[in-house]
């Protein structure tokens, strides 16, 4: 029998965890770190939010541009 996990597209998770990031207040390690928890990220996917992020303004307006 496949997992939960294995029926959901690829990267799902990622998608599912920038969604959750951009509303946050704070994107600093600590919050994507609990990203990563939530969402069952893998390492190299945490790595990119967290390269994603820093560089971003931490509690822009607009966390994805």
């Amino acid at each position: 029998m496949k997992s939960v996990d294995s029926l959901l597209p690829e990267h799902e998770g990622l998608r599912r965890a920038v969604q959750w990031l951009a509303v946050q207040s704070c994107w600093d390690a600590k919050t994507i770190e609990e990203a990563s928890r939530r969402f069952d990220l893998s390492p190299i996917d945490e790595e990119f939010l967290l390269q994603h992020f820093r560089g971003t303004g931490h509690g822009s307006a607009d966390p994805i541009a």
